[in-house]
């Protein structure tokens, strides 16, 4: 036998020896869960049985208090030593059929013995902890074997520097319990096991990436320098995986003071939610908190406001060109998303202290409680010294107390004595109920008096319910008139006057029209709530110690700023292209407006160059696109084909038979990419009938595999084994705008990509060296 057959056999026996140890471990746990659960339901059932309750006197109490106690706590521990063995048991669950996926062999510095560390999604160790047969990706020791080859290593741990030498590193694919590839590599993880994870077909959900993760990608996922990290990577540079693998090892890292509800991920689009939301349960985490800013707006003006999505603007961006409005739109949206904007809008509000704020008057019964003159007059008297929201405060403070005076004064009026005879038996058995507990010591005497007191203050407390929740929730700040304001009158944008668009006063007269049919664009949603915060009182989350914001591209520089506002306590992760800056509102480089946002000491930055979504040859391709440099991860595949169709008819048929070629070929997901909703939709009805089709709209929140007709802007983040373009002419891809969109479509292929167009080709690709493709004309 060979000495790598030996190697190969001794690898395999130590497989099966950890597989043989969890599984007796699993049977252990069985055991032991079934033992814990009958004792928790023991301990609920006979709870109050193993308490002595007198509370006679203080003495008795105290003891009754702490044999509550003390029966409490026997409670939680078994509760958490359930919990404790369920997720050790889901865990060995996860390694059973793959234990691990890497090995070092490191020598520490004093040592005489090399220790062999060996690597998985998880750590399994023997039942008295002292032997590791598996370690946790995310451990200490574990980052050697993402950031060193053999030679001198060091790894960092609470305590301080490890320093040694790396004797070796391996690396191993084991599917069933059976080791299929074993590879000796160096500092990099590698090709081999590149080559196998990438050349597999696409999925509906995205895979985590801790057996193939890069030395740069490590360094994102363990840094804990900065508040802001900002990752900036080219399209298939394992962003998101990176960032993903990053909160597993940060609730890894601060297991005892984190939990996965004090994350959140703000993600382009609900379908990437769906994408993305099985890696953190496949290492054993529980999924962070997942929203996107435009349901974040939803929640806070949706009840006020009809709001504008990035989708809907994207769709006024790309068709509306030759409109009228398209021009002043344009700037409307590039003024709004700016830092500069929110300068004019704390001018605004420093102008405001003084006088300005629109307050709504306060009817009942169509008699004015409170005018909107005196509610003003009111907040104006208090100090201007003190912030606004706390002037606020006061004025509904204030407002409370002159209704509870009205509210005295209406119980004597006709109105209630005539609800009083239509009141129902409830509204007087609650009176008697009350009637009776205030006058327990006279039993034989009843107050009918008191009890038409009773009555009459339950009816007038319920009719003016709905003006104190009023009050207390401040709905008497006219926060839309106020905003609107900022656009009719001059005086508030003076100072910033000559640095605002020659469309200003378009701007105005159609920011006006708009909110006034309760309509808000996307770009006005921010800034109106901003007013709104900075009015009464910023809707902080201090729960929240880390916010990670994907495709950040596509933020404006004001979005950032709101978003680090609401999270006062919270780091904040980035990631990003800015190749794929597609939005209106992002044609300014939204990752330098974070440079205003924090002090130069606070930031760390990655630069991410080399892809390893798509093969070499789609990479060479895409890449002239936008005249990038960007590195291919060395995985070969076809060249792209570019082809023409004489009308819509032929292109529909061509399409038509790729599909069924790629089909055969055994990719499972592909994505046709319009370049708009509309053409979307057309697209999806001319191929329905003679295939099965799936159409991907703003609403869509996931996809399965098969073929899918999708608008470019909702590709983004996502990847499909093949991807067609349906229309890769000029007259769709022409305007020096839309670059970055027809590579971002192009760049969602891993395997296969085809352009297909009518008439002339895009512009785009005049600089795309001809070697790069095949023209199947």
């Amino acid at each position: 036998m060979t000495e790598q057959n030996k190697d190969w056999k001794a690898e395999q026996e130590r497989v099966e020896l950890v597989i043989h140890k969890m599984n007796e471990r699993m049977h252990e746990l069985k055991d032991q869960l079934g033992d814990v659960k009958v004792d928790v339901v023991d301990i609920r059932k006979k709870f109050w049985d193993d308490v002595t309750v007198n509370f006679d006197n203080a003495e008795e109490a105290a003891e009754t208090f702490a044999s509550i106690k003390q029966q409490a706590e026997l409670l939680s521990e078994r509760e958490r030593r359930h919990r404790h063995s369920m997720n050790e048991l889901r865990n060995l669950h996860k390694l059973e059929k793959s234990p691990y996926f890497g090995r070092v062999d490191f020598l520490e510095n004093g040592e005489e013995e090399t220790e062999r560390v060996y690597i998985g999604t998880s750590s399994f160790v023997d039942k008295n902890g002292v032997d590791f047969y598996v370690y946790d990706w995310r451990a200490p020791i574990s980052s050697l074997y993402y950031d060193y080859g053999p030679g001198a290593a060091q790894y960092e741990t609470p305590s301080g520097l490890i320093d040694g030498t790396m004797k070796g590193k391996k690396q191993y694919i084991i599917r069933n319990g059976e080791l299929l590839h074993m590879f000796n590599t160096g500092i990099t993880i590698g090709d081999e096991m590149l080559q196998t994870v990438l050349g597999a077909q696409a999925d509906s959900q995205m895979k985590n990436i801790v057996a193939t993760i890069q030395k740069e990608q490590n360094q994102i996922i363990r840094n804990e320098k900065g508040k802001l990290l900002i990752v900036q990577g080219v399209a298939g540079s394992g962003k998101t995986s990176a960032a993903l693998q990053r909160v597993a090892y940060l609730l890894y890292r601060y297991r005892d003071t984190l939990l996965a509800e004090n994350i959140v991920l703000f993600s382009p689009n609900s379908m990437f939610n769906s994408y993305v939301s099985s890696v953190l349960p496949e290492l054993g985490e529980e999924n962070m908190q997942q929203t996107t800013f435009q349901e974040y707006l939803e929640h806070r003006l949706g009840d006020a406001f009809t709001i504008e999505d990035p989708f809907s603007q994207m769709e006024f961006v790309l068709t509306k060109s030759k409109d009228k409005s398209y021009k002043v739109g344009i700037a409307g949206i590039q003024l709004k998303s700016s830092l500069l904007f929110m300068q004019v809008i704390d001018e605004y509000l420093s102008l405001l202290k003084q006088d300005g704020i629109i307050f709504r008057g306060l009817k009942f019964k169509g008699q004015v409680l409170f005018s909107s003159a005196r509610i003003k007059e009111y907040f104006y008297s208090l100090d201007q010294n003190l912030p606004i929201p706390n002037r606020m405060s006061l004025t509904s403070d204030w407002l409370l107390k002159g209704l509870r005076t009205f509210e005295l004064q209406q119980r004597k009026e006709e109105w209630v004595e005539r609800e009083m005879e239509l009141l129902d038996k409830e509204a007087y058995l609650k009176a008697y109920h009350k009637l009776q507990k205030n006058n327990q010591n006279n039993d034989e005497f009843y107050d009918f008096d008191r009890e038409q007191q009773i009555l009459a203050a339950i009816i007038v407390k319920k009719r003016l319910k709905k003006i104190r929740r009023y009050i207390e929730n401040l709905q008497f700040v006219d926060v839309k008139a106020t905003y609107i304001q900022l656009f009719r009158k001059a005086e508030y944008v003076k100072r910033y006057s000559d640095h605002l668009p020659n469309e200003w006063v378009d701007i105005c007269l159609s920011t006006a029209e708009n909110i006034e049919q309760n309509h808000l664009r996307y770009e006005d949603a921010t800034p109106l709530l901003y007013l709104k915060g900075r009015l009464e009182g910023l809707q902080v989350n201090t729960s929240i110690r880390h916010v990670f914001i994907d495709e950040a591209q596509d933020y404006s520089p004001f979005q950032f700023a709101f978003i680090k506002s609401l999270f006062p306590r919270a780091k904040m992760t980035v990631l990003g292209d800015l190749n794929q800056s597609i939005y209106a509102h992002s044609s300014v480089n939204s990752f330098e407006a974070l440079r205003y946002l924090f002090q130069e000491d606070e930031m760390e930055q990655y630069q991410l160059t080399r892809s390893y979504r798509s093969t070499y040859q789609i990479v060479e391709f895409t890449k002239d696109i936008i005249g990038a440099n960007i590195d291919p991860f060395n995985r070969q595949g076809e060249k792209p084909t570019i082809q023409s169709a004489e009308d819509e008819n032929d292109l529909h048929s061509k399409i038509g038979k790729r599909i069924k070629t790629l089909q055969a070929n055994g990719h499972e997901t592909i994505a046709i990419i319009c370049k708009t909703a509309e053409e979307t939709e057309n697209v999806y009805e001319h191929l329905e009938e003679s295939l099965p089709l799936r159409m991907i709209t703003k609403q869509s929140t996931g996809y399965e595999s098969g073929v899918l007709v999708i608008p470019s802007y909702l590709s983004k983040g996502v990847e499909f084994d093949a991807v067609i373009i349906y229309d890769a002419s000029n007259r769709k891809y022409h305007e020096e705008s839309e670059r970055n969109l027809f590579y971002t479509a192009c760049t969602r292929a891993m395997h296969s990509l085809d352009l297909f167009y009518k008439g002339e080709l895009s512009r785009f690709l005049e600089y795309v060296p001809k070697e790069t493709y095949r023209n199947e004309n």
